[in-house]
């Protein structure tokens, strides 16, 4: 299924209809169009927003040999993997995490990409190399938690937003405005990270084509309380570069 945010859609219709009080899904999965009648009321401290790459062997990106097979869903990914090691194979994977990492012990990839935090979460022991933000800019919100639940809930509003993290809703905020912004009307792999001090927050987005020869790799700085105007503007900025045209030749 590529539907992105259907399994998310059908648990926040549970939400919205009472049958539960909230829900918690990996952010970066959340659409940008949640149900008017919900709310992301909290936002945890933030895993690390790092992909890692896992093989059998313990071999890394670097190290992996000429023609490996290298597994991963994400368009983003595969380019960045491109750009790095044209010389591997990358091939698409389904499933959930648990069933990805089989394929590589069964040998049927030589390697996989994973999010960091996917992995930590479900406390997997796996043999794996982390790959830096700098070659592999992860996916706006990637790393985050989202709790959902409805928008009139004072109470479990109240609840949730005593692990609610200040730096991490900054962050995750300015992700997500940039990619709502660029996403109306153009289609290309991008990354994003904002990285939040006590005042300062810093974007930076990647954009490739979909070949993976070309990129526009952007930075900015705006204050910590207005994480949407940093991401909306860095977007601007991002359509002006002329992205959308370097993407489609």
């Amino acid at each position: 299924i590529d539907q992105k945010g259907i399994f998310e859609k059908e648990i926040d219709k549970a939400v919205a209809e009472k049958q539960i009080d909230f829900a918690v899904h990996s952010l970066k999965d959340v659409p940008s169009d949640i149900p008017k009648s919900l709310t992301i009321a909290c936002i945890p401290k933030r895993e690390p927003p790092n992909d890692v790459f896992i093989t059998k062997d313990g071999s890394n990106l670097q190290t992996i040999q000429s023609g490996a097979v290298v597994g991963t869903s994400s368009l983003r990914r595969a380019v960045q993997v491109s750009r790095i090691r044209s010389d591997v194979v990358v091939k698409p994977v389904r499933g959930n995490i648990e069933t990805r990492i089989n394929k590589v012990i069964e040998g049927k990839f030589d390697a996989i990409i994973l999010a960091q935090a996917g992995i930590s979460r479900l406390g997997l022991d796996v043999k794996h190399s982390v790959l830096s933000t700098k070659d592999f800019p992860p996916s706006p919100g990637q790393g985050a938690l989202a709790i959902v639940c409805r928008i009139d809930d004072d109470k479990t509003i109240s609840m949730l937003k005593k692990i609610e993290d200040k730096k991490s809703r900054a962050e995750i905020e300015a992700e997500r405005a940039l990619s709502e912004y660029v996403e109306s009307g153009c289609r290309f792999p991008v990354g994003a990270l904002a990285i939040a001090d006590s005042s300062m927050l810093k974007l930076t987005v990647a954009a490739y084509s979909v070949d993976g020869k070309k990129s526009v790799i952007l930075e900015k700085t705006g204050d910590t309380d207005k994480p949407k105007n940093l991401g909306q503007e860095l977007g601007e900025e991002l359509k002006k570069s002329g992205i959308a045209e370097i993407a489609s030749n």
